[in-house]
């Protein structure tokens, strides 16, 4: 007699079987990406706790880390998981592949950021303008990836000699192509190892232009002008022209400020008027004291003063120079110090 039931439930065992085969691997899978979520955070924690502080190398690694490791716990699971899947072995072989491939990958980007993150953050400390620089976050992101550009060829069984082969003729079309471009970042290599400018740097350029060094790049240095404004100059630029550099040897500055009375006024009395109030003009360092010199000139229209007096940094001269001039303008009329007949009474001289 033929059983009637037997095709009537084979759908239901074809299901069956197919959700035992399926069942264990994503078991497999819930368990392994537990352990490694556990043990992720466990990591985390130890190196919260090792931090010193929230740029501290174990801070910048645990931050660093703490959304690429998701990916990792993930890319861990699936790999345990695929052991115990019901595939051939050229599929487990290939999701393997893919696994240590992005393993790789992932890991040379986390590592260039945390290196670039670490080198800034050393720079900062030991007060190298080399580390805080855009050009060595440049070099650094560089090396770093190129290490696991090597590490990923040497796991895919790739022979690096003819490529370095092919390279090194490129390499020479390249670079005379890019002659200007190379120049320029060699030029801010030579920048940043001498360190006639560094970020922060006041300085002025030979064809007038003036502000602060906000960034040296691989190819070109960013000044950020008084007025906010950002001018860029090509590396090349820096190395060979003439600049003035207002932040070296150090960060204070002397600033000139000629003063103008009339004739008639009694030039002693005056000097000590300048003095009083340079000494009460904020921005204006004590020590050393502000100097005054008198220098009549040849005409007698007037008499010149020529103020001098120190600063915190050459960025602030124009301000001071302002309140200086306004303060000995008050001071003149209060105490009816005759005036030049053009009524000036200080320009901040360049």
């Amino acid at each position: 007699m033929v059983n009637s039931s037997a095709p009537a439930n084979a759908p239901w065992r074809v299901q069956r079987d197919l959700f035992v085969q399926l069942a264990e691997p994503a078991v497999i899978f819930g368990v392994a990406l537990l352990a490694l979520g556990v043990l992720r955070q466990i990591a985390l924690r130890w190196l919260r706790c090792k931090a010193a502080g929230p740029e501290s190398p174990a801070a910048v690694l645990a931050g660093a880390v703490r959304i690429p490791s998701l990916l990792w716990c993930l890319a861990g699971a699936l790999a345990v998981a695929l052991r115990f899947a019901e595939l051939t072995e050229r599929q487990i072989h290939l999701a393997g592949i893919w696994i240590v491939i992005f393993l790789i990958v992932s890991l040379s980007l986390v590592g260039a950021a945390a290196a670039v993150r670490m080198v800034a953050l050393y720079g900062q400390r030991r007060n190298m303008p080399f580390a805080v620089a855009g050009l060595s976050r440049t070099l650094t992101h560089i090396v770093v990836l190129s290490v696991g550009a090597m590490v990923l060829m040497h796991y895919l069984g790739l022979d690096i000699r003819p490529m370095l082969t092919a390279l090194g003729v490129g390499g020479l079309a390249l670079a005379l192509a890019l002659q200007d471009t190379l120049a320029n970042m060699f030029a801010g290599i030579h920048i940043l190892i001498e360190e006639p400018i560094s970020p922060g740097h006041f300085i002025r350029l030979a064809s007038g232009e003036e502000g602060t060094v906000a960034d040296i790049g691989w190819r070109t240095t960013r000044i950020r002008t008084g007025t906010n404004n950002i001018i860029v100059v090509p590396n090349t630029k820096i190395t060979s022209g003439i600049l003035i550099n207002f932040s070296l040897p150090e960060l204070r500055a002397v600033i000139e400020i000629p003063v103008y009375a009339g004739r008639d006024a009694d030039a002693a009395r005056v000097r000590e008027i300048i003095l009083e109030e340079a000494l009460e003009t904020e921005g204006v360092l004590p020590d050393p004291a502000p100097l005054v010199l008198f220098d009549p000139g040849p005409t007698p229209a007037y008499q010149h003063f020529r103020l001098f007096v120190h600063i915190e940094r050459q960025v602030q001269r124009g301000l001071v120079a302002s309140a200086v001039n306004l303060r000995l303008t008050a001071r003149f009329r209060a105490e009816g110090v005759p005036l030049p007949a053009d009524g000036q009474t200080g320009l901040l001289r360049a």
